[in-house]
């Protein structure tokens, strides 16, 4: 086994990278539950079924280590515009998160050229992750979300 830095990320020292514009990615996707409405007087937190909660298992677990992003070839061409297979993870898991009430602003900030489109489903993101996640599912069943709404989106203007 070779252990070396992260590929295809700038070099600072050794084993360390630059990871300024993946955190910036990341940044992008505001990662936070974003609510419309307050908490209720005297609640504390924002339940979820336990169904709804089963549905963010294998998303909420990444570290973001990037290893799936530097293996990503839609990265390797367009990592200062590609958000890449972590942090589009990330996204889908706000997106269904049952507490969350900014699904349509969340999916508005992922239209684009450079956000969903550029993902091929080739899977190195899913063999490469080191915690046995599956960003390409993720991605598959965000980028089906992004359609429903857009369909959605072009019928309203009508």
């Amino acid at each position: 086994m070779t252990i070396g830095p992260l590929i295809r990320m700038p070099i600072i020292k050794d084993l360390v990278v630059d990871m300024t514009n993946f955190y910036n990615q990341y940044k992008s996707i505001d990662p936070w539950l974003k609510r419309k409405e307050a908490k209720p007087p005297g609640t504390k937190e924002y339940y979820q079924s336990q169904e709804d909660r089963k549905k963010i298992d294998g998303l909420y677990e990444c570290v973001l280590c990037a290893c799936c992003a530097t293996m990503c070839p839609s990265y390797w061409w367009n990592h200062q515009h590609y958000l890449g297979p972590a942090v589009l993870m990330q996204a889908y898991r706000w997106v269904i998160d049952s507490r969350d009430q900014a699904t349509a602003e969340r999916l508005e900030k992922l239209s684009g050229a450079y956000t969903l489109n550029k993902c091929y489903q080739i899977g190195t993101c899913t063999v490469t992750c080191p915690k046995g996640l599956n960003p390409k599912m993720a991605i598959h069943q965000l980028k089906g979300i992004a359609a429903e709404y857009e369909h959605a989106k072009a019928e309203w203007a009508v």
